[in-house]
C-alpha cells in the first residue's frame, strides 16, 4: 500500500515543489520563486477557460441533477422487467468508452448545425455536459429508492397531503442524500471531463483541461504546475471539510 501511494503522490508533490522554482527546468531547483502564480492569475486564456469551466460544471450538474431526480422517480414506479430494462439503458454511457461518447456527440451536433445554424461552443458543451452527467445522478438517487418504504407516499397522502406536499416532505428527505452525490459525482466529472469536451468545444468557448493539453502540445510552462497545485490544494481543503462535516454529524448521531 505505501509503494502505491508513493507512485501516486510523488509526481504531484515533484510538481508542486517545481512550480515555485526560478527558472523553467523540470529536473533542477534553482531558487524560490512565487513568479509563476503571478503569471498564472494574469493570463487570460487559462482565468476565462477556469470561469468557463466552472459555469459549465454548475449548469450542468444542476440541471442533471433535477433530470437524473426526475427519471429516477419515473423508473421507480416502472415495472419489473420494463425498469430492468430501463437501467440497463441507463448504464449504457457510463460503460461506454469516452471517446465513443464524444465522437457520437460531435456527429450530432453536426448534424444539427448544417439544419439548425447550430455552432459548437458554450451550448454544445452544456448539452455534452448534461448527457453524461444524468446517468451518474440516476445510479446514485435509485439505491435511496430501493432503500425508503414503499409506502410512506401513500401514507402521507391518507394524512391529508397533496402528492407533491408528500413528495417534498416525506419523499425527498428521504433521497437526499443520493441527490447530493449525484450533485458532487456530476459536477466533479464535468469539472475534469477532456475527451467528450474535446470533441464537442468549439473555438468560442473551452474548458481548462482542454486549454492546459493545447499548452502541453507547445511546451509545459511552470504556470501549469502553478494552476495544478491550486487545484490539489483545493482538493484537499473540500476533502478536509467533507470529512469534518460527516465525522460531526456522526457524533450528534452517537450522541
Amino acid at each position: 500500500m505505501s509503494l502505491v501511494l508513493f507512485f501516486l503522490y510523488i509526481p504531484i508533490f515533484v510538481l508542486i515543489v517545481f512550480s515555485f522554482n526560478e527558472t523553467k527546468s523540470r529536473s533542477v531547483f534553482s531558487g524560490f520563486t512565487l513568479d509563476w502564480y503571478v503569471r498564472l492569475f494574469n493570463n487570460r486564456i487559462i482565468i476565462s477557460s477556469l470561469i468557463n469551466t466552472i459555469i459549465i460544471a454548475c449548469l450542468a450538474s444542476v440541471i442533471s441533477t433535477v433530470l437524473g431526480t426526475l427519471a429516477a422517480i419515473g423508473i421507480n414506479n416502472m415495472k419489473k422487467i420494463p425498469k430492468a430494462v430501463v437501467m440497463n439503458v441507463t448504464n449504457m454511457p457510463i460503460i461506454n468508452p469516452e471517446i465513443v461518447t464524444g465522437v457520437s456527440l460531435m456527429l450530432l451536433f453536426v448534424f444539427f448545425a448544417a439544419r439548425m445554424n447550430l455552432e459548437f461552443g458554450f451550448a454544445t458543451l452544456l448539452i455534452a455536459h448534461i448527457t453524461f452527467d444524468v446517468p451518474y445522478v440516476i445510479l446514485n438517487v435509485m439505491p435511496k429508492f430501493n432503500q425508503m418504504n414503499p409506502h410512506i407516499y401513500e401514507a402521507a397522502q391518507d394524512l391529508g397531503c397533496s402528492p407533491f406536499k408528500a413528495f417534498r416532505k416525506v419523499v425527498l428527505p428521504e433521497i437526499m442524500p443520493g441527490v447530493v452525490s449525484g450533485f458532487l459525482m456530476s459536477f466533479t466529472y464535468s469539472l475534469d471531463d477532456f475527451v467528450i469536451s474535446y470533441f464537442t468545444s468549439g473555438s468560442t468557448s473551452q474548458t481548462l483541461p482542454i486549454t492546459i493539453y493545447s499548452m502541453t502540445r507547445r511546451k509545459v510552462s511552470p504556470e501549469i504546475n502553478a494552476l495544478s497545485t491550486l487545484i490539489f490544494i483545493a482538493v484537499v481543503i473540500v476533502l478536509i471539510v467533507k470529512n469534518a462535516i460527516e465525522s460531526r454529524s456522526q457524533k450528534r448521531r452517537e450522541a
